[in-house]
């Protein structure tokens, strides 16, 4: 079938007819972490938010190159041109090299994603590699005379660049607001106006992370490196950027500053942003208390969390609300998302257990066709969800023998919710989320054994007997000893 994607475009502010560059080819960058610390619940976000996209273009049949940066260096503390390195200062106050702090948390940032099912991208680059095409940039930069050299630092020249272009035509801001609200900041004397951001900074001599560069030691400001290696490796214009809506101003907004101030227009045709979440109703931050790490999500240890949730639940969580709402993190929410999980589960595994018939009842078709609308509505995962909802109703009648389907619908049913559940939402079935069920069975089997000890103890032969000859018939193992009865389920 023909499919009209609609992709929200931050930048126009409407939805838009996605239309790759070189279709088949889709050249897509998405702001990875800054590998100073656990991921937590703000990374999950916009890793399934993407995962969910790069996996729905590749089932459309697109051959995507997937970007997704590591943050190394160059993010300074307070996110703008003061402060320390993240990593530098994680190295320092750990007594390490800055690269194994970056390893470390690269790494535990890979576990989480992985459980999350989060598919890799096809080039994660570091900033800390692309040293060489950062300062190449800054040099393109200052040779179209939108940056200035000052104190062994370049800094772009917002103003002047204002003049020839719009910035601030992605996040709506006009020049005179970012001047209101820019504070002033640590180095202040070393910019020609407070809106101008750091291209390349000068190390001080206390500071670990640097290379050398035209303009002395020094190390890359934040927002170059996605420009630098997003143009490496998806060329001078590719189809879509994706983040977090936090990264709108200032950062991608100085990417688009950046790629027009270099190259003469903006790399990138579709902005795309994952709206925010809150915990209880709250922004998360450690001020707040509230900032829930996923290993922490995942085994239950935060305070404010009554209990463990699965990574698949967080995902099935996540999808449950439009990338482009809010999401709010609550027990109670989370509680609900995992019994919905476990109800379109449940119907997945129920659909091994239906018997075809002549005939059918049910209409089974336009269930795919019904997600994969919603699906092009860019990306609207709450309406494909209720719909599976709907095929799971449909699944329970027919186990109840309130419906009959054939084989050819059953067949249908069976891939339409493989497709959407496992290959373009990225659920799975978790081993452990069928932990407390079989400790549960394993309780029913115990006490119905106590009743069959207690009907041999009073010579009930008859009822002895049938116990347990139905729980062999169900696949159980009973063995009788001295030291009592054993019992095993035969899978």
């Amino acid at each position: 079938m023909e499919h009209q994607l609609l992709i929200y475009n931050t930048l126009t502010r409407r939805k838009e007819v996605f239309k790759p560059l070189h279709a088949p080819h889709v050249g897509m960058y998405v702001c990875g972490p800054t590998v100073y610390g656990d991921p937590h619940l703000g990374h999950a976000r916009p890793a399934i938010t993407f995962d969910l996209l790069f996996r729905y273009l590749k089932h459309l049949g697109y051959k995507v190159r997937y970007v997704r940066n590591i943050t190394d260096v160059g993010h300074l503390e307070h996110d703008a041109d003061e402060g320390e390195d993240k990593i530098a200062k994680k190295a320092r106050l750990e007594q390490l090299e800055p690269m194994e702090v970056a390893q470390y948390y690269t790494n535990r940032y890979h576990e989480a994603m992985d459980a999350l099912n989060v598919l890799r991208p096809s080039i994660e680059p570091q900033a800390s590699g692309h040293i060489i095409e950062q300062i190449a940039l800054v040099e393109e930069i200052l040779k179209n005379g939108y940056a200035y050299e000052s104190q062994g630092s370049v800094y772009f020249d917002v103003a002047k660049y204002n003049k020839d272009h719009h910035y601030g035509k992605l996040s709506g801001r006009n020049l005179e607001d970012v001047l209101n609200t820019s504070r002033q900041l640590d180095g202040q004397e070393e910019k020609h106006n407070p809106a101008d951001f750091a291209l390349w900074k000068h190390a001080q001599p206390e500071h670990i992370m640097r290379w050398p560069s035209p303009w002395g030691e020094g190390f890359p400001g934040w927002h170059c490196e996605c420009t630098a290696m997003g143009r490496k490796y998806l060329g001078a214009h590719f189809d879509i950027h994706g983040g977090g809506m936090d990264l709108i101003f200032p950062h991608h907004e100085c990417e688009i500053a950046q790629s027009v101030a270099s190259q003469g227009d903006d790399m990138v045709h579709y902005w795309m942003h994952n709206n925010m979440l809150t915990v209880n109703g709250q922004k998360m931050g450690k001020s707040y208390n509230n900032f829930i790490t996923l290993e922490e999500l995942f085994n239950g240890t935060h305070p404010l969390l009554e209990q463990a949730y699965t990574p698949m639940t967080i995902r099935f969580f996540t999808l449950q609300a439009h990338y482009r709402s809010t999401v709010d993190f609550g027990n109670e929410a989370l509680k609900a998302a995992e019994k919905g999980l476990e109800r379109l589960m449940d119907a997945v595994s129920g659909l091994e257990r239906v018997t075809p018939a002549k005939t059918s009842s049910v209409e089974v078709t336009p269930l795919r066709q019904k997600c994969y609308e919603a699906m092009d509505d860019d990306l609207n995962t709450p309406i494909v969800i209720a719909h599976l909802f709907e095929g799971a109703k449909m699944v329970n009648n027919l186990l109840a023998g309130n419906d009959t389907i054939t084989a050819e619908d059953l067949k249908e049913l069976k891939e339409t919710f493989h497709l959407f559940c496992f290959d373009i939402l990225g659920l799975k079935a978790e081993a452990t989320s069928n932990a407390a069920r079989e400790e549960a069975f394993g309780h029913v089997v115990d006490m119905l054994l106590e009743e069959r000890a207690k009907a041999k103890a009073n010579k009930d032969w008859a009822t002895s007997d049938k116990i347990r000859n139905e729980l062999t018939a169900l696949g159980f193992e009973i063995k009788d000893g001295k030291e009592g009865t054993e019992w095993r389920l035969n899978k």
